[in-house]
């Protein structure tokens, strides 16, 4: 049982003086959307409900069926529970972030030292044991998590395996490269990540046909982890696990001593409850696709500056269910982001400002360069990309630079400038897995559907260009013609050297932008998903603002995500391994409330 929350005076404080004091109340005013709704002093906590009323009755309830939300209810059946999962998306179009991703994980090599592997791991979640840091402040779970998580890692790769033995040893081999050559005990922990994961027949797919259409045998990337995982492990293996979709969860139900016992969801557009003898884990991914949310978290201009380009259906609803029954909130600006091209497709984004990110390839190849809003170039494009160098998903902080002497967010959007040789080699967004590869974004491997559609603009010359550049409201009128010009000029001038002089980018990266038409991208901070959400500790146990735990509440993924100070590729499906595991585990042994 949670502790009663009181004040400094040891007087015990309401649930609407909690929120109030801890900030949260005021927040709900940014948020907006009835993020405390219901919060009211005499509606703080539900009655239990009487048994005749549920309408589905479990062990543990799982919410969220992707990767974290597969793993623990695998492990919660498995240890004995009765399993039934809450999913927000239909049974046929069924498109978590798991499934869209690139299928890395990470799994360090076995002859590794595992007190290293705890070091580095730790420096990952929260960078408290590297001297020149500052952020930290995770003290009270960081040094039980990386413990948790060393030994889970190694356990991933077997896992998979037991659910799919067709998929593939070899590109699932431990060890790889790691990011993070500064961090602590780096060469003792010989830690790295997989190729991907993917089953044996996979250099066989046919590349024209989507991931998701694709015959088991020939899978890959996040497409042949989440077969594993669902498809394999809970639907053939586990046919017992009971799976709602088209159900989304709306709230939790909490009893007088503070326990979860149950979700109310919504099902055929009628309200269902579903009671949880033991338990409820959230798995149902960030806050990628909430407006509210992302005004009140992210930097800079939140809703019309970022985007991701995960599943549409990440909407935090997880996250605000569990805020109104007290959970605590980490790091919550925390993002898995690069820089990325993004749009605003269809009639729900165009009027609410927000858009569809895309995985973009461009980024970094040939006959390209990156620009800001007045046309100067600003970085080593390659750093983008580049998972040799510890930036890749950090470089979101670049592109959130605010310039104190003009007030402004210079780099929000960036622009991708190239030319005619780069537009007709190939897409510059991924076509296979992402948003596009999942039929969110339309997209042609010669890149004039987009053109046509204004989200790539063409121009005879740089000069046409830039004004084509000036003429959108989202550069603010800041471009500089002759800047555009003499950057891109300097910068063929590097690729003609072989080498550039100003930011270092890697020589094999680099070609001339000099054969017409050019064209221009924006680029926007942003990427697969967001990081920050509920706290929690290493049993998964969701924790309240005074880090304790909420009863039978847990959760794993994305949501509450360990990675806290930076982020290796790959870090999100071996935490929704590990993690999901964890709770699924952990909830199982409880005693049922009634």
């Amino acid at each position: 049982m949670s502790e009663k929350r009181t004040d400094a005076d040891g007087k015990q404080l309401s649930r609407r003086d909690f929120l109030r004091n801890t900030g949260i109340l005021a927040g709900g005013a940014v948020l907006g959307t009835g993020l405390l709704a219901g919060c009211s002093e005499g509606t703080a906590k539900s009655t239990p409900t009487p048994a005749e009323v549920w309408d589905y009755e479990a062990d543990v309830v799982v919410v969220g069926l992707g990767g974290a939300g597969a793993a623990a209810a695998i492990e919660a059946h498995d240890a004995g529970a009765k399993v039934l999962v809450l999913e927000k998306q239909a049974k046929d179009k069924h498109y978590p972030n798991t499934r869209m991703s690139g299928g890395v994980w990470h799994n360090p090599d076995p002859t590794g030292d595992r007190a290293a592997r705890v070091e580095y791991i730790k420096a990952m979640m929260s960078g408290e044991n590297i001297p020149w840091k500052n952020e930290g402040e995770q003290e009270h779970v960081s040094a039980a998590m990386a413990e948790m998580f060393a030994d889970g890692i190694m356990e991933v790769e077997k896992f998979l395996m037991a659910q799919a033995p067709d998929l593939d040893p070899a590109g699932m081999a431990p060890g790889g490269e790691a990011s993070f050559p500064m961090f602590p005990k780096f060469k003792e922990a010989k830690y790295g990540k997989t190729i991907s994961t993917r089953y044996k027949d996979f250099q066989n797919a046919n590349r024209e046909v989507p991931a998701y259409e694709q015959p088991k045998e020939q899978k890959s990337a996040g497409e042949a982890f989440y077969w594993a995982l669902v498809e394999e492990g809970i639907k053939t293996k586990r046919p017992e696990i009971q799976l709602l979709f088209s159900a989304p969860a709306k709230k939790l139900i909490q009893g007088e001593n503070g326990e979860i016992q149950g979700v109310i969801a919504t099902q055929e557009g009628k309200e269902i409850k579903i009671k949880a003898k033991k338990g409820v884990v959230l798995s149902s991914g960030g806050y990628e696709y909430n407006m509210p949310m992302r005004r009140a978290f992210l930097e800079g201009p939140g809703v019309s500056g970022w985007g991701f380009y995960g599943t549409t259906f990440n909407t935090g609803d997880g996250i605000e269910m569990a805020i109104l029954v007290g959970a605590g909130l980490v790091k919550v600006a925390k993002a898995a982001s690069r820089i990325e091209s993004a749009f605003p497709h269809g009639e729900h984004f165009e009027k609410k400002g927000l858009k569809m990110g895309s995985n973009t390839s461009v980024t970094s190849s040939k006959n390209s360069v990156i620009v800001d809003n007045f046309g100067k170039r600003y970085t080593d494009e390659h750093i983008i990309t580049d998972s040799k160098r510890p930036y890749r998903y950090q470089f979101y902080k670049e592109a959130v630079h605010y310039d104190l002497l003009t007030m402004n967010y210079p780099r929000i959007p960036s622009w991708v400038i190239f030319d005619e040789t780069r537009r007709a080699s190939s897409a510059v967004v991924n076509m296979t897995g992402s948003t596009v590869g999942y039929g969110f974004l339309p997209w042609t491997k010669d890149n004039m559907d987009a053109i046509q559609r204004g989200w790539i603009l063409k121009a005879d010359t740089l000069e046409e260009l830039a004004e084509k550049i000036k003429a959108d409201p989202e550069n603010r009128e800041l471009i500089d013609t002759k800047t555009l010009v003499d950057n891109v000029k300097k910068f063929n001038e590097f690729c003609a050297a072989g080498e550039d002089k100003e930011f270092g980018r890697t020589p094999a990266t680099m070609g001339p932008v000099e054969k017409p038409p050019f064209y221009a991208m924006k680029l926007y901070p942003g990427g697969p998903n967001t990081k920050g959400g509920i706290d929690a500790n290493a049993k998964r146990e969701a924790l309240d603002w005074n880090a304790n735990p909420i009863p039978r509440l847990y959760t794993a993924g994305e949501i509450s995500s360990v990675f806290k100070f930076t982020y290796q590729a790959g870090g999100n499906l071996t935490e929704c391994i590990v993690c999901g595991r964890v709770a699924g585990k952990n909830v199982a042994t409880l005693t049922p409330w009634s």
